[in-house]
């Protein structure tokens, strides 16, 4: 037991924001992913563009929401999740159910970040308070 490697020291502090927020866009690649097989199954695309694409549009986003979703120790990554929010937005004008999907999870991208913001706010300075008062 004396070879052992010695433990790394703690995690990185994450906060709130950063964690809904990467479960919120885990949970929204699949359903992106999802809705771009919708696109491709409706053949909802302009007739001069393959139905494939709407496969390819719905990877993509979703590779992108699950990359963002580790970067969100970075500030410019709530940016990019924001824009992600649009382009799936977008995605309802070839099928208007997407509007749901935009809606839904939207709402939970802003609380997410918004409230999550707020509630972080208010920890910090508990624990500020209570670590002056020790």
């Amino acid at each position: 037991m004396s070879d052992a490697a010695p433990s790394p020291g703690r995690p990185r502090y994450r906060t709130l924001p950063e964690k809904i927020g990467s479960v919120v866009l885990g949970f929204e690649s699949i359903v992106v992913f999802l809705a771009g097989l919708s696109v491709f199954g409706l053949r909802a695309l302009p007739e001069q563009v393959a139905p494939w694409w709407g496969v390819v549009a719905g990877a993509i986003v979703a590779v992108l929401m699950i990359v963002t979703s580790g970067l969100l120790r970075y500030r410019w990554a709530f940016a990019v999740g924001w824009a992600l929010q649009a382009v799936t937005a977008l995605g309802a004008v070839f099928v208007p159910a997407i509007l749901v999907v935009t809606l839904v999870f939207g709402g939970m991208w802003a609380y997410a970040t918004i409230g999550g913001a707020r509630i972080e706010r208010r920890v910090s300075a508990q624990r500020a308070a209570g670590a002056a008062s020790d």
